[in-house]
């Protein structure tokens, strides 16, 4: 489990390590967005040379916030919640913060409990077939 912390305006933030192709890590604290639902990580292109991941498609198109916009989507590791993951990474330009998806949700539990000062996201898990 790893514990996240509110933001002035209720954001939420999570610290998560990138690991660049060559196995350096980098911590960073990330924004939980619910609202970016096509994926599970979205960084701003120049953090990716650092990274050195792998592009898997250029150019694919998406609904933000702000409109339409497209990134570029890389292959990247992530370590969270003391857990190696392989993910689609979203690389576009002028996004003011790393921003971590509503795919999380998939296979994380988020308690977002502001008044009491709670703020986790645990790796949950698979529900086996009884």
């Amino acid at each position: 489990m790893i514990d996240g912390r509110f933001g002035d305006n209720k954001e939420l933030f999570f610290e998560i390590q990138l690991v660049a192709a060559n196995d350096e890590e980098f911590l960073l604290e990330a924004l939980f967005d619910t609202g970016f639902t096509d994926g599970w990580l979205a960084i701003d292109a120049q953090d990716l040379d650092a990274l050195g991941w792998y592009l898997m498609a250029l150019q694919v198109e998406m609904t933000t916030a702000q409109g339409s916009a497209r990134f570029d989507i890389y292959s990247g590791k992530v370590i969270i919640d003391d857990m190696e993951v392989m993910v689609p990474v979203h690389v576009g330009d002028n996004l003011p913060e790393t921003i971590m998806g509503s795919f999380w949700l998939g296979i994380m539990r988020l308690v977002a409990d502001n008044p009491n000062g709670v703020l986790t996201l645990e790796m949950v898990e698979p529900q086996g077939n009884a």
